[in-house]
């Protein structure tokens, strides 16, 4: 968006929606104030913690966005990923003529988020890939390869681009001891395992306490059974060695992400922003299903023993964690905003562009 921002002949206007404006989860609409955007809220929010509310969401946001583009009148619409969001934006920019890029198109992953992902895929005009294998799948598609970019995952560019906290200031922040092997712990929902995710939460809390590490524990987001799984994080509150947090500010993120010895969880965080560290990314369940992985990454079940068993092996196992340094990073160079900007600068927008044919 700053790559955009500073694009000669680009204006960027942001939409912001969901759980940015969910003082539960950190209101994080207050971040994206900071980089000074001109903002549009739209006041669509989950309502409840089950799926219903999910597919309320999607309806209400598709509405006022609606009436929220008619007024900004753009003359291209921009998706990321895999959210319900994203999915809106790109049916209202199909249904409206308006031609929609997308980023991390092509991925796999699994849940209702590959749904979204490939359904989004089909509703745009240009597709920006994170790696090579996602600019296959969507020339696989059916999608036209001079339309299909491999830009890298805009993810890394302030990882690679933007000074971080040092190590003293991380540690002062949140009091932690580097000295110590240091926890990170993000963990959301699995549509399709709503009814469990109490109970995998609590498994991963579990191997967290057990542990006795210092962690930094992270709430997950809004999708349906995030609120079950925040009861049990605020259960783990009274040990003093864990410190939990709606939500943190992205430099600070990414500093923790530099500074931790492992990252653990069902984050894409923990495949994509993780290998750029080379810091060990423990991801459990099903929710990162498919997606490229270095080998920085154990996958395990939803099971404490194991998932204590692969922390170990990420901070004490020498031969894992030099592989883990070593490892090559798929999802780019942290260039993939500067590459966005400069093709969207030179896009042509004409019937050519909007009337999608399927190329097969």
């Amino acid at each position: 968006m700053l790559q955009i921002r500073n694009q000669p002949g680009l204006e960027i206007e942001i939409v912001a929606t969901g759980m940015h404006l969910m003082p539960e989860f950190g209101k994080t609409i207050n971040e994206i104030k900071k980089d000074r955007f001109k903002i549009h809220p739209i006041y669509a929010t989950y309502k409840k913690d089950n799926k219903e509310s999910m597919v309320n969401f999607i309806g209400r946001f598709t509405l006022e966005l609606l009436k929220k583009i008619k007024q900004i009148k753009p003359s291209i619409i921009f998706v990321q990923g895999d959210r319900a969001e994203t999915l809106a934006g790109a049916m209202v920019g199909a249904y409206l003529s308006i031609p929609v890029v997308h980023t991390h198109g092509g991925d796999v992953t699994s849940t209702v988020d590959e749904i979204a992902r490939h359904a989004t895929t089909k509703l745009v005009q240009i597709h920006f890939a994170a790696t090579k294998k996602s600019a296959e799948r969507i020339i696989k598609m059916g999608e036209d390869p001079e339309r299909v970019f491999v830009v890298g995952a805009p993810g890394l560019d302030s990882i690679l681009n933007e000074k971080l906290l040092s190590k003293k200031e991380i540690s002062q922040k949140y009091k932690l001891d580097l000295a110590t092997p240091v926890l990170l712990i993000l963990q959301h929902p699995v549509t399709i395992e709503v009814e469990k995710a109490a109970q995998q939460m609590k498994e991963t809390m579990e191997a967290v306490k057990e542990l006795g590490l210092p962690a930094v524990v992270i709430y997950p987001n809004a999708d349906a059974g995030g609120r079950k799984m925040i009861q049990v994080i605020e259960n783990y509150r009274k040990y003093p060695f864990i410190r939990i947090y709606k939500n943190l500010p992205s430099i600070d993120y990414l500093s923790l992400l530099k500074r931790v010895n492992v990252m653990i969880g069902n984050s894409s965080s923990g495949i994509i922003e993780s290998i750029a560290f080379h810091l060990p990314a423990v991801n459990i369940g099903v929710r990162q299903e498919g997606r490229e992985r270095a080998c920085n990454v154990i996958d395990v079940g939803y099971s404490k023993e194991r998932i204590k068993e692969a922390v170990k092996k990420a901070i004490y196992d020498k031969k894992f964690r030099e592989n883990a340094k070593n490892c090559k990073n798929p999802y780019g160079d942290g260039r993939a905003g500067r590459r966005i900007a400069e093709i969207l600068s030179k896009i042509k927008i004409d019937k050519k562009l909007l009337q999608k044919q399927i190329t097969y």
